[in-house]
């Protein structure tokens, strides 16, 4: 009998937690042993990091991790870069460098945390800082043991300065000794960035859309999960699947409620309502604050997605919402699939959030 539970969901997640995704570890190791940087763009929690630090982890070479939502300005990321380093190299390997730096930083050892603290003098050309750092990292890394830096949530680059993403191209361009991986959740962000032809990082890299993992696959690997419970394991990562849609982050968190409250006795349907309204009613909270806070159009356009409306971009369809235009959905539509609320698959809408889906219509008796 297993005794801890084989499903693990909200953290990084690795062997033996890790589902499939042969195909995807195989291309991204071959570009990550090229010359080649790579973009990787799908929606929250589909499992973009976990997949690129476990092939990194495979590959055995010097990361730098980098979450641009956390980076309050160009200072910050230099600062940030340069603290990652020292967590790679030894001190003295990088003393001598930081002696030619044009604005040196103060770097302090926190003695709580055992943590380098790096700051900059604050300064409004940041410029010579982050070519110095980035450039450091290129003098670190040689052909046999490339540096991996991997800037998630890139398409915030934008937010933290104006003209960072024609700076940091100028700077990074010219490297042969890194790897660049750029992650991104928002589709319409990345593809600005790296397909449209005035950016600076038009066609920067080798593109990847990360979709959900295969239904057979995740099938297979629930199955496994639960096959030392009960005879039905197929069953019950069927009807899981069911719920979830396959999206990684949520099948990971039924499954591994379901795990929690399994009773031998209990049918797999019993166990998978409840494992369900237990989740519902952990967020209930968090349902009705999300709720209350959006603006009637994007209340409506949820609502109709929830309900299973196929062709939502219907004269009918507007009609039966009371949205008075089709530009009034669009763009209700593309700002809920940048906020993560919704989204969109082979021409299909849906919640990202299945049991906010459930909460919503049972709330309403529908």
């Amino acid at each position: 009998m297993i005794k801890s539970n084989p499903f693990k969901f909200g953290s990084i997640v690795d062997e033996p937690y890790f589902t499939n995704r042969v195909e995807e570890q195989l291309s991204i190791t071959k570009i990550l042993q090229s010359a080649t940087h790579l973009i990787v763009i799908s929606p929250r929690r589909y499992g973009k990091t976990s997949l690129i630090k476990k092939v990194i982890t495979s590959l055995k070479r010097p990361l730098i991790f980098i979450d641009m939502q956390l980076i309050t300005d160009e200072n910050d990321l230099a600062a940030q870069i340069l603290k990652k380093t020292y967590r790679l190299y030894p001190f003295a390997k990088l003393k001598n460098s930081l002696k030619h730096f044009r604005i040196v930083p103060s770097i302090n050892l926190n003695p709580q945390t055992n943590e380098v603290e790096v700051t900059f003098s604050p300064t409004t050309n940041y410029l010579p800082i982050l070519e110095d750092v980035f450039n450091l990292l290129e003098n670190l890394g040689s052909d046999k043991n490339k540096p991996i830096v991997v800037i998630d949530e890139f398409q915030d680059i934008k937010r933290i300065g104006a003209n960072l993403d024609r700076q940091l191209r100028a700077i990074i361009q010219h490297h042969q000794n890194i790897n660049y991986v750029f992650l991104g959740s928002v589709e319409s962000l990345m593809k600005e960035i790296f397909e449209k032809k005035i950016s600076p990082f038009y066609h920067f890299g080798q593109l990847m859309y990360l979709s959900k993992i295969s239904y057979d696959d995740f099938s297979d690997f629930l199955s496994v999960g639960f096959e030392n419970y009960t005879k039905d394991s197929r069953y019950l990562a069927t009807k899981i699947l069911d719920i979830t849609h396959c999206h990684p982050y949520y099948t990971q968190q039924l499954a591994f409620n379901v795990w929690n409250i399994w009773n031998s006795g209990s049918e797999a349907d019993e166990i998978i309502n409840l494992a369900v309204n237990h989740l519902i009613q952990i967020h209930d909270l968090d349902y009705q604050r999300f709720w209350q806070n959006l603006n009637q159009t994007d209340k409506k356009i949820l609502l109709i997605i929830a309900k299973g409306y196929i062709n939502i971009l219907s004269q009918s369809t507007l009609v039966q919402m009371g949205i008075p235009s089709t530009s009034t959905l669009y763009s209700g539509l593309k700002r809920l699939i940048q906020h993560g609320y919704i989204i969109k698959e082979n021409d299909k809408y849906e919640l990202d959030d299945p049991f906010f889906k459930i909460w919503l219509l049972k709330n309403r008796n529908e």
